[in-house]
Protein backbone atom coordinates (compact mmCIF):
# COMPACT_ATOMS: atom_id res chain seq x y z
CA UNK A 1 0.00 0.00 0.00
CA UNK A 2 1.30 3.50 -0.74
CA UNK A 3 2.80 5.35 2.23
CA UNK A 4 0.17 8.06 1.99
CA UNK A 5 -2.63 9.11 -0.34
CA UNK A 6 -3.52 12.29 -2.20
CA UNK A 7 -7.08 13.21 -1.23
CA UNK A 8 -7.55 15.80 -3.99
CA UNK A 9 -6.39 13.34 -6.66
CA UNK A 10 -8.74 10.69 -5.30
CA UNK A 11 -11.70 13.07 -5.30
CA UNK A 12 -11.27 14.15 -8.94
CA UNK A 13 -13.81 11.42 -9.74
CA UNK A 14 -15.77 11.63 -6.49
CA UNK A 15 -19.21 10.92 -7.92
CA UNK A 16 -18.09 7.79 -9.80
CA UNK A 17 -16.01 6.55 -6.86
CA UNK A 18 -18.88 7.06 -4.41
CA UNK A 19 -21.42 5.17 -6.54
CA UNK A 20 -20.21 1.69 -5.44
CA UNK A 21 -20.16 2.96 -1.84
CA UNK A 22 -23.83 3.91 -2.16
CA UNK A 23 -24.65 0.55 -3.75
CA UNK A 24 -22.92 -1.28 -0.91
CA UNK A 25 -24.76 0.72 1.72
CA UNK A 26 -28.10 0.12 -0.03
CA UNK A 27 -27.58 -3.63 0.54
CA UNK A 28 -27.00 -3.28 4.31
CA UNK A 29 -30.11 -4.76 6.03
CA UNK A 30 -30.15 -2.49 9.08
CA UNK A 31 -33.04 -0.21 10.01
CA UNK A 32 -30.94 1.60 12.59
CA UNK A 33 -27.44 1.50 14.08
CA UNK A 34 -25.90 2.90 17.24
CA UNK A 35 -22.19 2.49 16.39
CA UNK A 36 -20.87 2.48 12.82
CA UNK A 37 -17.24 2.08 11.74
CA UNK A 38 -16.06 3.31 8.33
CA UNK A 39 -12.92 1.24 7.82
CA UNK A 40 -10.65 2.84 5.25
CA UNK A 41 -12.74 6.01 5.33
CA UNK A 42 -10.49 7.91 2.93
CA UNK A 43 -11.43 11.61 2.55
CA UNK A 44 -14.84 11.07 4.17
CA UNK A 45 -17.04 10.68 1.09
CA UNK A 46 -18.18 7.25 2.26
CA UNK A 47 -18.52 8.42 5.89
CA UNK A 48 -20.85 11.16 4.69
CA UNK A 49 -23.34 8.70 3.20
CA UNK A 50 -23.18 6.62 6.39
CA UNK A 51 -24.07 9.73 8.39
CA UNK A 52 -27.01 10.37 6.09
CA UNK A 53 -28.26 6.76 6.39
CA UNK A 54 -27.81 6.56 10.19
CA UNK A 55 -28.20 10.13 11.47
CA UNK A 56 -28.35 9.09 15.14
CA UNK A 57 -25.33 6.77 15.07
CA UNK A 58 -21.93 7.27 16.62
CA UNK A 59 -19.53 7.22 13.66
CA UNK A 60 -15.85 6.29 13.69
CA UNK A 61 -13.74 6.69 10.57
CA UNK A 62 -10.44 4.80 10.42
CA UNK A 63 -7.67 5.10 7.84
CA UNK A 64 -3.91 4.61 7.61
CA UNK A 65 -3.43 7.87 5.69
CA UNK A 66 -2.94 11.13 7.62
CA UNK A 67 -3.71 13.10 4.45
CA UNK A 68 -7.02 11.31 3.95
CA UNK A 69 -7.95 11.75 7.61
CA UNK A 70 -7.20 15.49 7.42
CA UNK A 71 -9.55 15.81 4.44
CA UNK A 72 -12.22 13.73 6.20
CA UNK A 73 -12.09 15.90 9.33
CA UNK A 74 -12.47 19.04 7.24
CA UNK A 75 -15.45 17.53 5.46
CA UNK A 76 -17.21 16.15 8.57
CA UNK A 77 -15.98 18.03 11.66
CA UNK A 78 -18.56 16.37 13.90
CA UNK A 79 -17.29 12.84 13.25
CA UNK A 80 -14.41 11.09 15.02
CA UNK A 81 -11.60 10.07 12.66
CA UNK A 82 -8.48 8.19 13.73
CA UNK A 83 -5.49 6.31 12.41
CA UNK A 84 -6.26 2.60 12.20
CA UNK A 85 -5.07 -0.42 10.28
CA UNK A 86 -7.62 -3.05 9.21
CA UNK A 87 -5.48 -5.89 10.53
CA UNK A 88 -4.87 -4.48 14.01
CA UNK A 89 -7.43 -1.83 14.98
CA UNK A 90 -9.52 -2.30 18.11
CA UNK A 91 -12.92 -0.89 19.07
CA UNK A 92 -14.21 0.41 22.41
CA UNK A 93 -17.39 -1.62 21.96
CA UNK A 94 -18.96 -3.96 19.38
CA UNK A 95 -20.08 -2.27 16.16
CA UNK A 96 -23.48 -2.54 14.51
CA UNK A 97 -21.86 -1.98 11.13
CA UNK A 98 -18.28 -2.29 9.91
CA UNK A 99 -18.28 -0.75 6.47
CA UNK A 100 -15.14 -1.30 4.35
CA UNK A 101 -15.42 0.32 0.94
CA UNK A 102 -12.47 -0.13 -1.45
CA UNK A 103 -9.87 -0.82 1.23
CA UNK A 104 -9.46 -4.54 1.94
CA UNK A 105 -7.89 -5.22 -1.46
CA UNK A 106 -4.77 -3.62 0.04
CA UNK A 107 -4.81 -5.92 3.09
CA UNK A 108 -3.38 -9.48 2.94
CA UNK A 109 -4.62 -12.73 4.50
CA UNK A 110 -8.38 -12.36 4.17
CA UNK A 111 -8.94 -15.79 5.67
CA UNK A 112 -7.71 -14.35 8.98
CA UNK A 113 -8.91 -10.78 8.47
CA UNK A 114 -12.59 -11.36 7.75
CA UNK A 115 -13.33 -13.59 10.80
CA UNK A 116 -11.51 -10.98 12.90
CA UNK A 117 -13.80 -8.23 11.57
CA UNK A 118 -16.86 -10.38 12.25
CA UNK A 119 -15.70 -10.82 15.86
CA UNK A 120 -15.85 -7.03 16.34
CA UNK A 121 -19.58 -6.90 15.51
CA UNK A 122 -22.50 -6.87 17.93
CA UNK A 123 -25.07 -9.68 17.52
CA UNK A 124 -27.05 -8.90 14.37
CA UNK A 125 -24.29 -6.58 13.20
CA UNK A 126 -23.23 -6.33 9.58
CA UNK A 127 -19.89 -6.47 7.80
CA UNK A 128 -20.19 -4.70 4.43
CA UNK A 129 -17.24 -4.90 2.03
CA UNK A 130 -16.59 -3.65 -1.49
CA UNK A 131 -13.31 -4.35 -3.28
CA UNK A 132 -12.13 -3.55 -6.79
CA UNK A 133 -11.65 -6.81 -8.69
CA UNK A 134 -9.93 -5.32 -11.71
CA UNK A 135 -6.38 -6.67 -11.68
CA UNK A 136 -6.98 -8.41 -15.01
CA UNK A 137 -8.57 -5.35 -16.65
CA UNK A 138 -6.43 -3.64 -19.34
CA UNK A 139 -5.99 -0.63 -17.05
CA UNK A 140 -4.12 -2.77 -14.52
CA UNK A 141 -2.46 -5.28 -16.82
CA UNK A 142 -0.82 -2.29 -18.53
CA UNK A 143 0.55 -1.07 -15.19
CA UNK A 144 2.38 -4.33 -14.62
CA UNK A 145 3.56 -4.60 -18.24
CA UNK A 146 4.92 -1.05 -18.16
CA UNK A 147 6.62 -1.70 -14.83
CA UNK A 148 8.35 -4.84 -16.06
CA UNK A 149 9.38 -3.45 -19.46
CA UNK A 150 11.25 -0.28 -18.51
CA UNK A 151 14.48 0.76 -16.80
CA UNK A 152 12.52 0.95 -13.54
CA UNK A 153 11.79 -2.81 -13.47
CA UNK A 154 13.88 -3.50 -10.36
CA UNK A 155 12.48 -0.49 -8.52
CA UNK A 156 8.87 -1.45 -9.26
CA UNK A 157 9.12 -5.20 -8.72
CA UNK A 158 7.24 -5.00 -5.41
CA UNK A 159 4.54 -2.77 -6.92
CA UNK A 160 3.34 -5.58 -9.18
CA UNK A 161 2.28 -7.46 -6.01
CA UNK A 162 0.90 -4.53 -3.98
CA UNK A 163 -2.72 -5.59 -4.33
CA UNK A 164 -4.29 -8.74 -2.90
CA UNK A 165 -5.48 -11.10 -5.65
CA UNK A 166 -9.07 -11.83 -4.71
CA UNK A 167 -10.16 -15.46 -4.37
CA UNK A 168 -13.37 -16.54 -6.09
CA UNK A 169 -16.69 -15.67 -4.40
CA UNK A 170 -17.21 -19.16 -3.00
CA UNK A 171 -13.99 -18.88 -1.03
CA UNK A 172 -15.27 -15.73 0.67
CA UNK A 173 -18.58 -17.41 1.43
CA UNK A 174 -16.70 -20.27 3.10
CA UNK A 175 -14.50 -17.84 5.08
CA UNK A 176 -17.48 -15.98 6.48
CA UNK A 177 -20.32 -18.47 6.86
CA UNK A 178 -19.01 -20.10 10.07
CA UNK A 179 -19.12 -16.63 11.66
CA UNK A 180 -22.32 -15.27 10.10
CA UNK A 181 -25.98 -16.11 9.94
CA UNK A 182 -26.25 -14.84 6.36
CA UNK A 183 -23.65 -14.07 3.68
CA UNK A 184 -24.33 -12.38 0.35
CA UNK A 185 -21.59 -12.09 -2.29
CA UNK A 186 -21.83 -10.58 -5.78
CA UNK A 187 -20.01 -8.74 -8.56
CA UNK A 188 -20.99 -5.56 -10.37
CA UNK A 189 -19.19 -4.20 -13.43
CA UNK A 190 -19.38 -0.42 -13.74
CA UNK A 191 -18.66 1.21 -17.09
CA UNK A 192 -17.52 4.76 -16.42
CA UNK A 193 -17.56 7.18 -19.39
CA UNK A 194 -14.36 9.21 -19.21
CA UNK A 195 -12.77 11.91 -21.37
CA UNK A 196 -10.21 9.76 -23.15
CA UNK A 197 -7.01 7.97 -22.17
CA UNK A 198 -5.68 10.94 -20.11
CA UNK A 199 -8.77 10.69 -17.88
CA UNK A 200 -8.16 6.98 -17.27
CA UNK A 201 -4.60 7.82 -16.24
CA UNK A 202 -5.89 10.52 -13.88
CA UNK A 203 -8.40 8.07 -12.38
CA UNK A 204 -5.84 5.37 -11.59
CA UNK A 205 -3.24 7.89 -10.40
CA UNK A 206 -5.50 8.31 -7.38
CA UNK A 207 -5.54 4.58 -6.52
CA UNK A 208 -4.08 1.58 -8.33
CA UNK A 209 -1.24 3.41 -10.06
CA UNK A 210 0.13 4.84 -6.82
CA UNK A 211 2.51 1.95 -5.98
CA UNK A 212 3.99 2.25 -9.48
CA UNK A 213 4.54 6.00 -9.72
CA UNK A 214 5.31 6.89 -6.09
CA UNK A 215 8.81 5.32 -6.21
CA UNK A 216 9.65 7.25 -9.42
CA UNK A 217 10.64 10.90 -9.74
CA UNK A 218 10.97 13.57 -12.41
CA UNK A 219 11.58 12.45 -15.97
CA UNK A 220 11.39 8.78 -15.03
CA UNK A 221 7.86 9.18 -13.67
CA UNK A 222 6.86 11.20 -16.74
CA UNK A 223 8.25 8.51 -19.04
CA UNK A 224 6.44 5.77 -17.14
CA UNK A 225 3.11 7.57 -17.44
CA UNK A 226 3.62 8.20 -21.15
CA UNK A 227 4.41 4.54 -21.82
CA UNK A 228 1.51 3.42 -19.65
CA UNK A 229 -0.92 5.69 -21.52
CA UNK A 230 0.33 4.37 -24.86
CA UNK A 231 -0.43 0.79 -23.77
CA UNK A 232 -4.02 1.75 -22.94
CA UNK A 233 -4.86 3.14 -26.37
CA UNK A 234 -5.63 -0.21 -28.04
CA UNK A 235 -7.95 -1.32 -25.23
CA UNK A 236 -10.01 1.84 -24.71
CA UNK A 237 -11.35 3.04 -28.04
CA UNK A 238 -13.41 6.23 -28.39
CA UNK A 239 -17.18 5.80 -28.34
CA UNK A 240 -19.64 7.75 -30.50
CA UNK A 241 -19.26 10.88 -28.35
CA UNK A 242 -15.47 10.65 -28.11
CA UNK A 243 -15.46 9.31 -24.57
CA UNK A 244 -13.96 5.99 -23.50
CA UNK A 245 -15.59 3.46 -21.17
CA UNK A 246 -13.54 2.33 -18.19
CA UNK A 247 -14.89 -1.10 -17.23
CA UNK A 248 -14.51 -1.54 -13.48
CA UNK A 249 -15.50 -4.88 -11.85
CA UNK A 250 -16.15 -4.67 -8.11
CA UNK A 251 -16.81 -7.45 -5.60
CA UNK A 252 -19.33 -6.97 -2.79
CA UNK A 253 -19.87 -8.83 0.49
CA UNK A 254 -22.60 -8.31 3.07
CA UNK A 255 -22.41 -10.65 6.08
CA UNK A 256 -24.85 -10.53 9.00
CA UNK A 257 -23.64 -11.86 12.35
Amino acid sequence: MPADWNASQYLKFEDQRTRPARDLLAAVPLQSAAFVVDLGCGPGNSTEILAQRFPGAELLGLDTSPAMLEAARARLPGVTFALGDASTFTLPKPADLIYANAVLQWVPDHATLLPRLMSLLAPGGVLAVQMPDNLEEPSHVAMRETAMAGPWADTLHAATRARTVLPEPGAYYDMLKPHAGAVDVWHTIYNHPLDGIPAIVEWVKGTGLRPFIDPLEGDERTQFLEEYAARLADSYLPRVDGKVLLAFPRFFIVAVK
